[in-house]
C-alpha cells in the first residue's frame, strides 16, 4: 500500500510540475492532484517541496531508464543495443515535452536536481551494462566493472551532449559506437 501511495504522489507531482512548472507546483498542488491532504503528503515527504521534486525528478529518471530497457531488450548483440540505447535515448530526451518545458523556462532549478541524480543514474546504466560487457572480449588488463563504468559514463556524455555527431543519424551512431566506445574495451582481432 505504501508504495502506492508514494507513486501516486510522484505521478501527481508530475501531473503539477507539467501543469506549473517546477517553481510554481506547490505541495498543495500535488496532494490535491493525488486527492489526498497535505498531512498525508508530508508524511511521505516530510523534506517537503524540496523532497518531493528530487523524488519525482528520479522518479521520471527511472522510468526513462525501464523504458531505454524494453526498447532495446531484443538486439541481437552488445554494438547494435548501445547504437539503439543512444538513439532511443535521444529521440526520448528530444521529444520529452516535461523535460523540454522545464529546460527551456526554468533550468536552475532542474539541472542541480539532475547533477545530484547523476551519480544514481551512472550507478544505474553500469549495473544494467555490467553483465553484458561481462559477457564480452575485454581489452587485456580490463575488468567488466571498469569497462561497465567507463561506457556507462560515456553514453550519459553523448546522450547529454552529443558533440558534433547527429544521434538521430544511424551511421554516425555505429561510427560512435565502434570507434568511440568499444575501440578501448573490446579486445582486437
Amino acid at each position: 500500500m505504501a508504495t502506492s501511495v508514494r507513486e501516486r504522489i510522484l505521478e501527481a507531482t508530475y501531473v503539477c510540475v507539467a501543469r506549473y512548472g517546477m517553481g510554481k507546483t506547490t505541495v498543495e498542488d500535488a496532494a490535491r492532484q493525488a486527492r489526498m491532504s497535505r498531512a498525508t503528503l508530508y508524511r511521505y515527504f516530510p523534506g517537503g517541496k524540496d523532497q518531493l521534486l528530487a523524488e519525482t525528478v528520479g522518479w521520471e529518471a527511472t522510468r526513462f531508464f525501464q523504458r531505454l530497457a524494453a526498447a532495446v531488450a531484443a538486439t541481437p548483440d552488445f554494438a547494435t543495443m548501445l547504437e539503439e540505447a543512444l538513439i532511443f535515448a535521444h529521440r526520448a530526451i528530444e521529444q520529452h515535452e516535461v523535460l523540454q518545458k522545464v529546460l527551456q523556462t526554468e533550468p536552475e532549478r532542474l539541472l542541480p536536481l539532475l547533477t545530484v541524480e547523476s551519480d544514481r543514474i551512472l550507478a544505474f546504466i553500469q549495473s544494467f551494462l555490467e553483465p553484458l560487457v561481462a559477457r564480452e572480449r575485454l581489452a587485456e588488463g580490463l575488468t567488466a566493472p571498469r569497462a561497465a563504468q567507463h561506457l556507462a559514463r560515456m553514453l550519459l556524455s553523448y546522450t547529454a551532449a552529443q558533440g558534433r555527431w547527429d544521434l538521430a543519424d544511424r551511421a554516425q551512431v555505429a561510427q560512435i559506437v565502434r570507434q568511440e566506445l568499444l575501440a578501448g574495451i573490446l579486445r582486437q582481432p
